[in-house]
């Protein structure tokens, strides 16, 4: 697994996609809190850091398909998916050695947001005026979020050898976890059946997490999604040696 990870992190180095896929992230989440009137820190009034906490689930709906599109897709075109497959190494360590590289690339590319962090809490009055739980929280349910959407690119990408099929299809399927059953749950259907679908969505349990409440029901459906994709994932892979 290791050995795939550190190819995975190197093709990613090498061909220029890490330093893309930062910058993007971080310009793109700077304008939102620094730039844009409509969403910028400077206009609120006070230290809150919620612009960049609500706004980057939504770059991550693109940014990461754009990331995963490639691991298994770009395999499978190549022709090299079967020399791999034939490797001293299981598919679930090969799934795990992309998997972990993609997610590992997005967690740092979070990482330069803590100087965001730092001038918000400055910027505080008095300094330091901020909720730091709620930012703890909502850091916590980001990683796991962002977890989550690259679970769902790897699996698009194991599904298919094109890879702008696969962006579209990680995208279209994080979208649907991510907000499609708050969607649903507008209709009409009674309190419990509402909240059930309601809480089956990512958003409800980032949105517990973002509060500074870390409940071990919201990590478990995490966790428990992460791992579901990943099956999914290494039966699709399985399913070509049929």
């Amino acid at each position: 697994m290791f050995a795939i990870l550190q190819k995975e992190i190197n093709s990613f180095l090498n061909s220029m996609i890490a330093y893309i896929v930062i910058g993007v992230f971080l310009v793109a989440i700077g304008l939102f809190m620094w730039v844009f009137p409509e969403t910028s820190v400077l206009e609120y009034g006070y230290a809150d850091m919620q612009t960049l906490f609500s706004m980057a689930p939504w770059v991550f709906l693109f940014l990461i398909p754009a990331i995963t599109m490639r691991s298994f897709s770009e395999e499978k075109k190549a022709g090299t998916l079967e020399l791999l497959l034939t490797k001293p190494i299981t598919d679930l360590q090969l799934i795990l050695g992309k998997y972990f590289a993609c997610l590992l690339l997005v967690i740092f590319s979070l990482v330069p947001t803590l100087l965001y962090y730092y001038s918000v809490y400055s910027l505080g009055n008095p300094e330091g005026n901020i909720d730091s739980a709620a930012v703890t929280g909502s850091y916590i349910g980001l990683v796991f979020l962002a977890a989550i959407f690259t679970a769902i690119g790897v699996f698009s990408s194991a599904i298919t050898e094109n890879q702008i099929v696969s962006f579209i299809l990680a995208v279209f399927l994080s979208f649907l976890i991510y907000i499609g059953f708050d969607y649903i749950a507008t209709i009409e259907m009674g309190g419990d059946i509402q909240y059930i679908i309601s809480s089956l969505g990512i958003s409800f349990h980032y949105n517990a997490l973002s509060k500074g409440l870390i409940d071990s029901r919201d990590i478990l459906y995490f966790l428990s999604v992460i791992v579901l994709l990943l099956l999914g994932t290494k039966l699709v892979l399985e399913s070509r040696k049929w």
